[in-house]
């Protein structure tokens, strides 16, 4: 895996694909790359494939859309930034993952990392081999969020470890060195399961903290965090976790109070105050709410 006069095929989408290929321009090595394949995502709002377009065309950099990924000319490496869908070819392919592997190996590493809490979170740059995100380690890059945060805050911030690993690999390039392939450590592996469209779905037997965490890590640019209400389906955009009271018959998902026009519902521990949601029929706000005999709840 030498990198001497090495040629780079570039496969990038989203906010994270565009930093790292603003740092690759900053850095003044566009030279290096051969041609760049851009992704669109159809379940985000701002997907920045056009943004991504404009920077080639700025920079008369080769592109291709997904669709005519098959007239991608040949090059000694191929790097893969935000890429959701599979590479045939995996020799001297890298491929950037959303997590300090070998922990959270798998799908929405960084929406799970949120869920669960974690306070610093990373980008690891891997050879790509046939069985997903175990392959040898290039680079690794990390930085610390505090909570409450917000899935597009984090994407910025991990945005930047993106970028700086990018810079580490076209580093070595420009010095001709060879990169870095260090096997990681199986026995510490955990994994982030696929996710869909029920996977937005609220579970109030989540302690409160969870939920407010789950809430802010599936929102904007995605579809947002979903629940019903009268039976018609809502999305909750903003909530704060609220002192838990000593409840006998704990029904999750019931409201026990009303405040200004504000929820609290129950939750497997802790209560929930809704601050901002919406009926996804009408896209207007559910509040103020002033009916207090109301349960959230999951679809059947």
């Amino acid at each position: 895996m030498t990198t001497t006069t090495t040629t780079v095929n570039l496969y990038l989408m989203g906010f994270k694909g565009l930093k790292a290929l603003e740092r690759i321009l900053d850095m003044k090595m566009g030279t290096f790359i051969n041609s760049i394949c851009i992704g669109n995502d159809k379940e985000i709002e701002i997907d920045y494939s056009s943004q991504l377009q404009e920077l080639c065309d700025r920079h008369a950099l080769k592109w291709f859309e997904k669709i005519d990924s098959h007239q991608m000319p040949e090059s000694q490496i191929s790097i893969a930034i935000s890429w959701r869908w599979i590479i045939s070819d995996v020799s001297n392919l890298i491929v950037f993952h959303d997590s300090l592997l070998p922990k959270y190996r798998g799908f929405a590493p960084l929406v799970s990392q949120l869920i669960d809490g974690l306070q610093v979170i990373g980008v690891t740059a891997i050879w790509a081999n046939d069985e997903y995100d175990t392959g040898h380690i290039i680079t690794q890059s990390k930085t610390t969020i505090f909570y409450p945060i917000k899935i597009y805050q984090a994407i910025q911030e991990v945005s930047n470890c993106y970028a700086e690993c990018t810079e580490t690999i076209f580093k070595a390039l420009y010095e001709s060195k060879t990169l870095p392939s260090i096997p990681q450590n199986h026995d510490h592996a955990t994994y982030s399961l696929w996710r869909d469209d029920l996977d937005y779905f609220i579970n109030w037997s989540w302690p409160a903290s969870r939920l407010t965490r789950f809430i802010d890590a599936v929102g904007f640019p995605y579809k947002g965090a979903m629940s019903h209400v009268d039976q018609k389906q809502i999305i909750i955009n903003d909530a704060v976790e609220m002192p838990d009271l000593l409840i006998h018959n704990r029904d999750v998902g019931k409201v026990i109070n009303i405040t200004n026009g504000h929820p609290i519902v129950v939750c497997g521990t802790g209560l929930l105050k809704i601050i901002s949601a919406k009926y996804i029929e009408t896209d207007c706000t559910i509040l103020p709410l002033n009916k207090f005999r109301l349960r959230f709840s999951n679809p059947i």
